[in-house]
């Protein structure tokens, strides 16, 4: 009983996760071309023939970028919010966009996909949890703060992709201008590594196996640092820092079966509107 998982990139050059059983697979964004998708995948020994669906968190380029060329040569359905459909710079072919309201679970095949709103300085974001063959894997990035539906459903995961975008003094003290640090860190932007690590203390559940470290900022993170940094609380668990510049290897998720450790009870959130917030370069 596994799902297969893998980031086919993370960062603000592009972010792309591949989900999936033995016959189907969902993409959470597509924000590289579809020839690096179909390139990257190949090198891991995975087929676009099994991807299903492709599902959006919100409409920022690094996360759309690939969409219509995916979407259009493999007729896949797109999973959008209205919202964001409207407010995205990449348009869906019609007929092949679908929309979704969270909390409801939408069903691909053996896979369910919940999604849930989240703070972070787009029209409409989302972050998704997808459930089959008794594992769940939460993909949890561009998150401004930890609330109570990241922590809430982060401890549901045998697996997950954690944002850990910036080091707090390497913001602080680097080239960026003072008003883009403030919105990075200004509770709509992105988590830091401590607030990735008090998440992942503090929330994980113990059939947690897998932690895929995501959206490391290219100028304000170091890959090492955070890979040290966690592996130092992992607890057993295995820390992978996704890249920016290449796929990760194929993970294999199992439900884990230990004797005392009980499985994640799924967990009802009544969600509120979202505001229009301003783009977050």
């Amino acid at each position: 009983m596994s799902l297969f998982i893998t980031s086919l990139n993370s960062g603000s050059n592009g972010n792309c996760y591949y989900i999936g059983n033995d016959t189907e697979a969902v993409l959470i964004d597509a924000g590289i071309s579809c020839r690096e998708t179909e390139k990257r995948m190949r090198l891991l020994g995975i087929s676009m023939k099994k991807v299903r669906a492709i599902f959006i968190s919100h409409e920022h380029t690094d996360h759309t970028r690939g969409l219509a060329g995916l979407s259009e040569k493999y007729v896949l359905p797109v999973y959008i919010t209205s919202h964001t459909s409207q407010k995205c710079s990449i348009p869906v072919k019609p007929g092949l966009a679908c929309g979704f309201a969270a909390p409801a679970p939408v069903t691909i095949g053996g896979l369910t996909v919940t999604a849930f709103p989240k703070h972070h300085d787009a029209v409409d974001p989302h972050s998704f949890i997808i459930t089959g063959n008794g594992v769940t894997v939460g993909v949890f990035t561009d998150i401004g703060a930890p609330c109570e539906r990241v922590i809430k459903y982060f401890g549901q995961c045998h697996a997950a992709f954690l944002e850990a975008n910036y080091d707090e003094d390497l913001l602080e003290n680097g080239r960026y201008p003072q008003f883009l640090k403030n919105r990075i860190r200004g509770g709509s932007g992105h988590l830091s590594n401590r607030q990735a690590l008090e998440i992942f203390t503090a929330h994980r559940p113990p059939f947690m196996t897998h932690l895929l470290l995501s959206h490391l900022s290219k100028d304000n993170n170091d890959p090492q640092m955070v890979q040290q940094l966690f592996d130092e609380q992992s607890g057993g668990i295995q820390i992978i820092v996704a890249s920016r510049y290449e796929q990760t290897a194929v993970y294999t998720i199992k439900m884990q079966r230990e004797a005392g450790v009980r499985q994640p009870e799924p967990v009802k959130i009544i969600l509120p509107d979202h505001p229009m917030q301003l783009t977050l370069f």
